[in-house]
C-alpha cells in the first residue's frame, strides 16, 4: 500500500479513518469489496493513507466497471477481502469512521465483508462522521432553498401551491440560464430529469439488465439473477405475483416460474 501523508486542520481526541469503499454493486449482501481506500488521520496531527486493491472472487458486472473502472483483469491476482480482514480490523481498531455517504453504503458493505470473513467488526462506542449527511442537513433541497439560491429571493407564501408554482416557474428560469450544459429542447430536458434506470425492465424497475443478465434489483435479493431466484427461491416470485406489484413486474415474474426470462432487445 502506497503510503502519503495529509493536513488537515482540525483537532482529534481519538484517531479517525475515513474511507471509500468500490464494490461489485450495491448489494451488501451480494457483492463485494474489489478496492479500499482509508485515510488515518492521528490525534498528533500525522496521516497516512493506503489504498488496496481486492480480489472478489466474482465478476465485476460491466455496469460497475463503467463507474470505477475496474475489471476482472485488474483484480484478478489480488489478494481476497478474507486475507486482509484481520490486519484490516486491526489497522480500524479504537478509531472513528468517517467519510461520504459511508453511514449508508461503505460502512454497512464492510461490516457484511467482515462477517463474511467471519470476524465481529462493532461499531459500539465509535463516532461515525457522514460529510454526505452535513451537507444535505445544512444546504437544504427545499423549494425555500432552492428559490432562494437561483433567484436570490426569499419564498413568500411557501406551501401555497399558487406560491410554490410560480417559484418553480421562475427557478426554472434561472437555471437555463446558469447551466448551459442542460438541453433547451423540453424533450430533452425531460429526459435528463428522469431517474429512470435505464437498466430497468419493467416499468418501475423491479427487474434491472445486469450484464446481460436479468436480476432482481430490490430488497434483500437485489442484484441475484432472476433465474437464480426462479431455481432457489420461487416462493419470493410467488409472493410478488400475489402482492399489489404492477402487472409487468407480475408476468415477469409468472415467467420466470415457468422457465421464461427476459431477453436483452
Amino acid at each position: 500500500m502506497e503510503q502519503k501523508q495529509v493536513k488537515f486542520d482540525f483537532d482529534l481526541k481519538r484517531n479517525i479513518v475515513f474511507l471509500d469503499l468500490e464494490t461489485t454493486g450495491i448489494n451488501f449482501f451480494y457483492d463485494r469489496i474489489i478496492e479500499i481506500s482509508v485515510v488515518k488521520l492521528f490525534t498528533d496531527k500525522s496521516s497516512e493513507i493506503k489504498t488496496k486493491r481486492l480480489n472478489p472472487e466474482r465478476h465485476i458486472p460491466a455496469e460497475a466497471t463503467a463507474i470505477h473502472g475496474i475489471t476482472d483483469d485488474d483484480v484478478k491476482n489480488e489478494l481476497t477481502f478474507k486475507a486482509i480482514s484481520s490486519s484490516l480490523l486491526k489497522y480500524l481498531d479504537e478509531c472513528d469512521l468517517g467519510g461520504f455517504n459511508v453511514n449508508k453504503f461503505d460502512i454497512p458493505m464492510l461490516c457484511e465483508e467482515f462477517k463474511r470473513a467471519g470476524l465481529e467488526f462493532s461499531l459500539a462506542g465509535r463516532n461515525l462522521i457522514d460529510v454526505q449527511t452535513i451537507f444535505h442537513k445544512m444546504e437544504p433541497r427545499t423549494l425555500s432553498a432552492a428559490y432562494r439560491y437561483y433567484c436570490g429571493k426569499e419564498l413568500d407564501g411557501a406551501h401555497s401551491a399558487e406560491a410554490d408554482t410560480l417559484a418553480a416557474v421562475e427557478i426554472l428560469g434561472q437555471q437555463l440560464k446558469k447551466y448551459e450544459s442542460i438541453p433547451r429542447e423540453f424533450k430533452e430536458l425531460s429526459d435528463f430529469c428522469s431517474y429512470k434506470d435505464a437498466n430497468a425492465i419493467d416499468s418501475t424497475g423491479k427487474f434491472k439488465w445486469a450484464s446481460g443478465i436479468p436480476v432482481v434489483s430490490f430488497g434483500k435479493n437485489d442484484g441475484i439473477p432472476l433465474r437464480e431466484i426462479a431455481e432457489n427461491k420461487p416462493d419470493f416470485l410467488k409472493w410478488m405475483i400475489n402482492a399489489s406489484f404492477p402487472e409487468d413486474a407480475v408476468e415477469i415474474a409468472r415467467n420466470a416460474l415457468q422457465g421464461k426470462f427476459p431477453e436483452p432487445k
